[in-house]
């Protein structure tokens, strides 16, 4: 069995978790310094956030170098130490690759610059122009305007569904498939245990570089990457096969591949984990206004169209937090613990984001603070408040840095520090901690197939093996019948068993094993 089908992983976004030298950004040192942290919560895998050479203007998602360390984070030498002190403690090491583009500044682009003639001209996606001088197609960024800009020098277009500064790469180039094969080489040899892809959708384009059909209805001129139908530029049939050499290079060695795959419906995600990735991360929930009947029946649909599972999340350093999607205060908290209690026992490999075990809501963060590019654009969509500075204990700087951090936000609250949680047993750490101990002590009698429990509406309920897990999502006490006698192994909240009969508070989760 391979070493993810029961790991609990946890996102670490390396620049907000702890800072070793004073610089107000987190690195390498730090983060190994806090790894007792994440072994004592329970977690199996650490996933990192990218860390190699990058000029920064997507936050480490413009790669400058596939096979070093930015010296803002540290050294190779300090990695390395970092993966041999998760692994002392148990942990996997899962790191951000980033194959659909890489930074302006890479070698391979400032050659394509050159010319035409340039040996790592094919490395990236060039267009002449449309007949009337401007892009080649109607194509658009994520990131806003046309996914194209115009080289003067030698009077082609290249590609970015990012920004300017982060060109895609051209994956019909059987070069940039020979040097992404190095690089995953390059650190499983380093001991790395799990590959997570970035936008692992996006590699390749239809070649015949026709324009994207607009949305029904949207009456106007498209303006905006959501305004189009993405029939040609992403989710093309030739980036399975990218994935499958990648499953081939990885198969005897244990080793994750796990996508952010955003496809529309969720069946549509199963050509990516047939025999391609092993996992891709759900997002169905993340766009959702809290509605317990909603979150109960996506997750059932979910479930159901991917019976090997997902990486399960709540959030990441791409949404606010989910204790603030969720309501925020007391309420958000259990919400949250809930709906753990419910992807917990799924099949897949479900995912926390720093802070969520403390209850973090969103970090306030200025305008005139404000760094992410989106935030920037479209300030409700901006990323920065869930990357605030991860809270450790009271004092300046709550021991992330002694010097001002990257990201300056407001000033959390003692409470929310790791420190003072871990001595409150009635703190979101403590609560988490102990869900996460109930799903390992009953680990080894959950398996197989979900069986699907009746249950009242907004209520997550199935079985296991000898194991199920029963969410109570809505804000009103529920009788949930389960046939046959049962323990309760934990429970985030009130929970009564009857006989057959559990009865569960409101925005509570438990977690039960079948009376030998």
């Amino acid at each position: 069995m391979s070493w993810w089908a029961d790991a609990v992983g946890y996102e670490v976004y390396l620049r907000s978790f702890a800072d070793s030298d004073g610089d107000g950004v987190g690195d390498f040192p730090g983060l190994t310094k806090r790894l007792d942290h994440l072994a004592d919560l329970g977690i199996d895998a650490v996933w990192v956030t990218p860390f190699y050479p990058s000029p920064q203007r997507d936050f480490g998602y413009d790669v400058a170098d596939y096979c070093d360390v930015d010296p803002a984070f540290g050294t190779l030498e300090q990695f390395d130490e970092f993966a041999a002190r998760a692994h002392e403690l148990g942990l996997k090491v899962v790191i951000d690759i980033v194959p659909n583009h890489s930074s302006s500044e890479h070698p391979w682009f400032r050659s394509a610059l050159e010319g035409k003639d340039s040996p790592h001209r094919d490395h990236y996606v060039w267009r002449d122009p449309a007949p009337d001088g401007g892009p080649p197609n109607n194509w658009l960024a994520i990131f806003g305007g046309p996914a194209w800009t115009l080289d003067e020098a030698s009077g082609q277009y290249y590609m970015h569904l990012f920004l300017p500064e982060q060109p895609d790469l051209n994956w019909a180039s059987p070069a940039v498939h020979r040097a992404f094969e190095q690089v995953l080489e390059f650190w499983m040899a380093r001991g790395v245990d799990g590959f997570r892809i970035d936008v692992a959708h996006s590699l390749c384009e239809d070649r015949s570089f026709a324009d994207n059909p607009p949305k029904p209805g949207i009456g106007r001129e498209p303006e905006d990457f959501g305004d189009l139908l993405h029939v040609h530029d992403i989710d093309q049939p030739e980036t399975i096969e990218v994935y499958r050499s990648w499953r081939r290079l990885v198969a005897d060695r244990d080793v994750l591949l796990i996508g952010e795959v955003y496809v529309d419906p969720a069946p549509a995600m199963d050509k990516y984990v047939d025999d391609a990735l092993h996992l891709t991360f759900f997002f169905g929930l993340n766009p959702l206004e809290w509605d317990p009947v909603t979150f109960a029946s996506t997750l059932r649909e979910a479930t159901e169209s991917l019976p090997d599972g997902w990486g399960w999340i709540q959030g990441s350093h791409d949404e606010h937090r989910a204790v603030t999607r969720f309501g925020g205060g007391p309420e958000g908290v259990e919400r949250s613990l809930a709906l753990w209690a419910a992807l917990f026992g799924l099949p897949g490999m479900p995912f926390l984001f720093q802070g969520e075990e403390l209850g973090l809501e969103n970090g306030v963060v200025a305008p005139e603070h404000v760094l992410d590019p989106v935030g920037k654009r479209i300030p409700e969509d901006g990323r920065d408040p869930c990357r605030t500075p991860m809270p450790w204990e009271p004092g300046a700087g709550h021991g992330f840095s002694s010097g001002e951090p990257w990201l300056i936000s407001e000033t959390r609250t003692d409470n929310e520090t790791a420190s003072v949680q871990a001595g409150d047993p009635e703190s979101p750490l403590s609560r988490t901690r102990a869900l996460l101990d109930a799903r390992r002590s009953t680990a080894g009698r959950r398996g197989g197939p979900v069986d699907w429990l009746d249950a009242p509406e907004g209520v997550v309920a199935y079985r296991r093996g000898e194991v199920a897990h029963v969410a109570n999502l809505t804000d009103g006490v529920v009788t949930v019948a389960l046939p046959g006698p049962w323990d309760v192994a934990h429970a985030t909240g009130e929970a009564v068993l009857v006989g057959d009969r559990l009865e569960l508070g409101a925005r509570t989760g438990a977690i039960l094993g079948v009376v030998a």
